[in-house]
């Protein structure tokens, strides 16, 4: 039987209310499915994926990574880049690097959304970005084991 799994939450503060509620959903799924965990912050959403690449890269002692953090749309296009750019980094290191990782970065046009989606009486996205790691985890252990 394999190790429980051990898990990076890499969560971006920006906006702190919504990050705590994302990052407490997550601590929670991991806590019920048995897992260990650390965590860290960055600046922004924009910077989650080079701090996941620099962990993993850094060591091989996390079996997966959970992305949270919150971008709101505003006045300018630096929405759409940001958002653009953190999903494809995050994306990259998954299918390029093997990564497994849950996405839970929201994406909304106001704060009631990111309440909303963030919320444990309400969408959870962290909790949710905490399981679809797990699963990741769970279907690249059975992939490898399989392929031995």
């Amino acid at each position: 039987m394999s190790q429980p799994p051990h898990i990076l939450v890499v969560a971006a503060p920006y906006y702190a209310h919504i990050a705590v509620e994302l990052r407490r959903g997550a601590e929670r799924a991991l806590a019920a499915a048995g897992v260990t965990h650390e965590s860290l912050q960055v600046p922004g959403a924009f910077e989650i994926p080079a701090a996941i690449g620099f962990a993993a890269r850094a060591s091989d002692r996390f079996d997966g990574f959970v992305a949270l953090g919150c971008v709101i749309r505003g006045e300018t296009t630096h929405y759409d880049h940001i958002c653009a750019e953190s999903a494809r980094g995050l994306q990259d290191l998954a299918t390029r690097d093997g990564l497994a990782i849950g996405y839970g970065i929201l994406t909304v046009e106001n704060e009631t959304q990111a309440l909303a989606r963030a919320a444990p009486d309400g969408r959870d996205h962290g909790g949710a970005a905490a399981r679809a790691c797990l699963a990741m985890v769970e279907l690249k252990r059975r992939l490898a084991e399989n392929g031995k």
